[in-house]
């Protein structure tokens, strides 16, 4: 089961028991349809034992409140972000994804490839299961690395063929200074492969440059300035990698969008700055729990009105190595979302373990 910090807010207390029954009923009707509910709608379900007109009392009652507000388009009511976390936090009542949902989920992440493959196979299965985007922070590690090459493909140009020891292959190009010969190619390729093998850049790095310094190292100048070339370009490269993997926009594309384009545009522009994104979801990698953001309690997500939930996958110790969730709009099956983004994460998390020592 996921966890969850129910908070106890101040209307909470104030809520009598009709009061709570009425105010659950009011949200799991609008998040059921995305319409808002009337006390015409609440009696004839017969749940509540009340006239229209002492229902239409307590609803003016936890409007008042400021938890349901009522559109001027129709006499019903609907949740407001206060309302919705405090339903969130205090009543809904979450399960376990169904055993379907549970197999969809782990026969995907079981499938072969890179680490990237199952990331996106994440993202894609959280999107296509909850009807949002599907959204997943690529874990901060540094590859170790078993061979590189190095190819020249012009006079100052020189292709770096890079083996991990997870079988990704990497290409990058370094930009040289003056031409370089063969011989200083062959003999750079063997020295950082000496190097590298098993270790991350940053090692590497440090291992190369004390030797280069000291005098240890017997590698003439040319062979010199291309590894502190190497070096430089391949830490760059690694700062720019993308940190967030989206899959599923087109789901943000519902009935609701005809009728609101600019929300929906806002929140495709929003989804385009994966940066900011990831720096929202990372928000929710020292939280022990599944985090909620429902609209504007996020700025980034403030205009468009969406909501978000993040989990933190962890690795085999318990370390946080990075995010999965989803982006979608406030009106969420918030009870079956949560604790399907929860059991992906640690599915996630297990299966990341080949990968990430």
């Amino acid at each position: 089961m996921p966890k969850l910090h129910p908070v106890t807010t101040p209307p909470f207390l104030e809520l009598t028991t009709r009061a709570r029954e009425i105010f659950r009923l009011v949200v799991e009707g609008y998040l059921d349809t995305g319409m808002p509910v009337g006390s015409r709608t609440l009696a004839g379900g017969g749940a509540l034992n009340l006239s229209p007109a002492s229902i239409r009392s307590v609803l003016a009652d936890l409007e008042k409140l400021g938890l349901l507000a009522a559109p001027h388009t129709s006499a019903g009511r609907l949740p407001t972000e206060t309302g919705l976390r405090l339903f969130v936090d205090g009543m809904m009542q979450v399960a376990e994804p169904t055993r379907e949902e549970r197999a969809a989920i782990e026969s995907r992440l079981a499938e072969p490839g890179p680490i990237e493959a199952a990331l996106e196979a994440t993202s894609a299965i959280l999107s296509d299961l909850s009807a949002c985007a599907g959204v997943v922070m690529v874990p901060q590690r540094e590859a170790r690395l078993r061979q590189l090459s190095l190819v020249s493909i012009a006079e100052r140009r020189v292709l770096a063929i890079m083996v991990g020891e997870d079988g990704a292959v990497e290409n990058r190009i370094v930009e040289l200074g003056a031409p370089v010969p063969a011989s200083a190619l062959e003999e750079a390729s063997n020295y950082i492969t000496a190097h590298l093998s098993g270790r991350t850049l940053a090692e590497a790095a440090q291992s190369m440059r004390k030797d280069i310094a000291s005098g240890r190292s017997a590698l003439d100048a040319a062979s010199h300035d291309l590894i502190e070339r190497g070096i430089a370009v391949w830490s760059e490269d690694a700062a720019r990698r993308p940190v967030l993997i989206v899959r599923g926009q087109a789901n943000l594309l519902d009935e609701s969008a005809v009728s609101d384009l600019e929300r929906v545009r806002s929140l495709l522009d929003d989804l385009e700055n994966k940066q900011s994104v990831a720096d929202l979801l990372d928000m929710a990698r020292d939280a022990r729990a599944t985090r909620i953001f429902i609209g504007s309690e996020n700025r980034l997500f403030a205009l468009s009105g969406s909501s978000v939930i993040a989990s933190p996958y962890r690795d085999r110790e318990g370390r946080v190595i990075g995010v999965v969730g989803v982006i979608g709009p406030t009106r969420l099956n918030y009870a079956r979302v949560v604790p399907m983004v929860d059991f992906t994460a640690r599915s996630l998390g297990r299966s990341l373990d080949k990968f990430i020592g």
